[in-house]
Parts: C-alpha cells; sequence; structure tokens
C-alpha cells in the first residue's frame, strides 16, 4: 500500500527575524509545504534543493506524541467536538514534525475516508493502534479508544523509560571509565614508566607491557581512531544485529532476565488490554499484540496459542500452556476466562507488571551500581597499581 504525505528532505536557505541566514535540512511534502513550516519557526524560506530521497527517514509517532494526540482527542471527542475540529486543534499540541501528519489525516477524514484509514494512509502509526480506530469506529467509541490508548502509551512510555535507566547508569559509567583508563594508559603510564626506567628502577612486567602498550597506541593513535570510527560505523550500519546480540545475552544473565520478562509482559498486557476494550475479537486481538512482544519464548508460547483457539482449542486450557508468564498470572488469566471479564483482566495485569518491572528495576540498579564500581577499580585501578608498585619498590631497588 502507497503512503500518502511521505515528506521528502529538503536542503533549505532561509532569513531570520534579526536579518541574518540560516542553513538546515527538513522534511516536507513540497516546497510549499516548508515554506510553511518555516513561517511558523519566524524564517522567511530563500531557496530549497531538494535531497535524494534515499536520505528521507518517515516520521514515527514517538510515545510522547502518542499521549499527546490521544489525550487530546479523547477529551474534545467525549466532549461531543466534531472529529475534523478535534484534529485541527490536536495538530497544535504534538511536536512540530508531527503537525504535518495530523495535518493530512484532517484533510483526508475531511474528504471523506474514515479515521482509521487515514492513520493507515498516513503512515506514522502501528498496526495496533489502527487496529483499535478500526474497532473503535464500528462501535462508535472513538474517544474511549483514544484514552485507552493514551493510558496504554503512557505505561510503555513508563516502562521504557526504566528500561532506559537500567541500560543508560552502567554504559555511561563504562564509558566515564574507558576514556578515564584510555587518557592515562597513554599520557600518563608511558611518561612515568620511562621516567623510572631512566632512574635505574626496574619495572615489573605487567607495568613493563602497558608502557610499551602505551607508547605504542600514542605514537599510531591515528590509526586507532580510523580503527574506531570503522567500528562505529559498522555498529551503526548492523545496529539491528547488535541489538539483537545484546538482548541474547541479556535474556542469558540471571539478573537481567526476569526483568526483561516483565517488560515485555507489561508491554503484551497494556496492548490487549487496549484491543479488547475497543472490541477487537480475542484472536485478532492476541495476533496483533504478539507484535509488540520481542521475548522469543513469550512470543513463541503466544502464537502457539493463538493457533490453537483457532483451530478450536479451549482457552482455558491453553492459558495454562503459556509456561513463560507466571503461575499466578496463568491463573488469574484462567479464572477471568471464565467469568466473561478478560479485558478487565489484561488491564488490572498490565498495572501489576508495570509495578513488579518498577521493583526489580530498583533492584537490579542496586545491584548494577556496586557492580560498576568494581568494574571501574579494574579499568582505572589496575593502571594506577601498575605505576604505584615499582615506584614504591625503588627505594629498595636503589639501595641494593
Amino acid at each position: 500500500m502507497s503512503r500518502v504525505g511521505v515528506p521528502s528532505p529538503f536542503l533549505y536557505l532561509a532569513a531570520t527575524p534579526k536579518g541574518g541566514r540560516t542553513l538546515g535540512v527538513r522534511q516536507a511534502r513540497s516546497e510549499r509545504a516548508l515554506a510553511d513550516g518555516l513561517r511558523k519557526d519566524r524564517l522567511v524560506l530563500l531557496r530549497t534543493w531538494r535531497l535524494p530521497g534515499a536520505l528521507a527517514v518517515e516520521p514515527r509517532l514517538n510515545l510522547k506524541d502518542q499521549v499527546e494526540l490521544n489525550s487530546q482527542l479523547a477529551m474534545l471527542l467525549t466532549r461531543g467536538v466534531p472529529l475534523v475540529e478535534a484534529l485541527e486543534v490536536t495538530a497544535t499540541v504534538v511536536s512540530s514534525r508531527m503537525q504535518p501528519v495530523v495535518e493530512r489525516m484532517r484533510e483526508l477524514v475531511a474528504g471523506g475516508t474514515s479515521f482509521a484509514d487515514a492513520c493507515r494512509r498516513v503512515g506514522v502509526f502501528d498496526e495496533i493502534t489502527v487496529a483499535v480506530y478500526q474497532a473503535a469506529e464500528r462501535t462508535g467509541d472513538l474517544g474511549g479508544s483514544a484514552a485507552q490508548l493514551a493510558e496504554t502509551a503512557r505505561r510503555q512510555q513508563a516502562i521504557k523509560g526504566k528500561a532506559g535507566t537500567v541500560m543508560l547508569y552502567p554504559l555511561v559509567v563504562l564509558i566515564i571509565a574507558i576514556c578515564a583508563g584510555t587518557v592515562l594508559l597513554t599520557a600518563v603510564v608511558p611518561r612515568i614508566g620511562e621516567a623510572l626506567e631512566g632512574a635505574g628502577a626496574k619495572l615489573p612486567v605487567y607495568t613493563a607491557v602497558l608502557v610499551r602498550v602505551g607508547s605504542f597506541v600514542r605514537a599510531e593513535w591515528m590509526w586507532f581512531v580510523i580503527g574506531a570510527g570503522a567500528l562505529a560505523a559498522l555498529a551503526i550500519v548492523g545496529h539491528k544485529q547488535v541489538i539483537a546480540g545484546v538482548a541474547r545475552v541479556a535474556r542469558s544473565l540471571p539478573a537481567l532476565k526476569q526483568v526483561i520478562l516483565v517488560q515485555e509482559s507489561a508491554r503484551f498486557f497494556s496492548v490487549m488490554a487496549a484491543l479488547t476494550r475497543a472490541g477487537v475479537p480475542l484472536a485478532d486481538a492476541l495476533g496483533i499484540a504478539n507484535g509488540a512482544v520481542r521475548h522469543p519464548k513469550l512470543s513463541q508460547q503466544l502464537r502457539a496459542l493463538r493457533s490453537r483457539l483457532v483451530e478450536g482449542g479451549v482457552l482455558h486450557s491453553l492459558i495454562d500452556r503459556v509456561s513463560a508468564l507466571p503461575l499466578a498470572t496463568r491463573r488469574l488469566l484462567m479464572a477471568a476466562e471464565r467469568a466473561g471479564d478478560l479485558d478487565t483482566a489484561f488491564e488490572g495485569l498490565a498495572r501489576d507488571m508495570a509495578d513488579e518491572l518498577d521493583r526489580r528495576t530498583s533492584r537490579l540498579m542496586a545491584l548494577l551500581e556496586p557492580a560498576v564500581i568494581v568494574v571501574m577499580f579494574l579499568i582505572i585501578g589496575s593502571l594506577v597499581l601498575a605505576l604505584m608498585i615499582p615506584m614504591l619498590t625503588m627505594p629498595n631497588q636503589l639501595m641494593q
């Protein structure tokens, strides 16, 4: 399906309010749309150059914009504001890069396109959101579904923030330790080592090796910079493989695998709550929500559950086979299925899993802090000890 309204990249020259000139790159559907966007930023377009289409990056509706868009729609639609007018207001609360997309949606809806089709055609919404909107239009509760999607986006935003905190803290400390260790290895260790050798001290083997390595790196620093740049470029090109490899390693670590499973479960139940509340059939909801799960074992078992359910299996017994979920969670779902209240169960489990993720993340951070300190000592402390040992033993060597 072709996507309407996907912007092209432009290199532009514009005049600033103070009479200066500014050069930049921005994506827009046309030069006129680019000029309108710059005018909102108090810039006057002077000249444009269309860049190759390969440089275009399709906009994506991030979680923050999802919260703003759906919250605004829910507030307006539940109060009787027509959809076209609600979209006009919504365009003012999303980020500047999403404003042309919402305007395009308003134009499509005003032209007679259904809201779900408009969302699909602009190409920034995921399958889950489009499915919820489509079901909501059939039930006539678009405002309520928008509110549910806003709540789901808030939960996913919180989950993403917790996961980012867990990953960011050790990464920042590790980068600082590596940078400090590199400075010590190339600038401090060789000079002090050479000075000690000049004073007649006999360096230990470990210290002598570090002195030679540091001197070599300092002399050939350009090649090391080129090598580091090449590795960074390879990591960017193959970032999907890198992320997949890191995820596999993380899922094998005892301290992380349960946190990752709870995170994926929280995401799955949040999506299921939004889909079932909107009236999406359970089998369809399972197929769509499983696309949001990246945990291999959980995803495989959920796919098997859906396949057997479509073939006529009994949901009560199928739930018990999803061993990736805790026993208490399976029992709760089985009880909710017997009571015919699965949507409420999904909503409650989404909240419970988010709370459990918060607790596990706090415990993991408490474990990571001393572990990171140990890693910093191993990197920096080993270099410092390589210098301290010969300095402490030098007086005894000179007296012999």
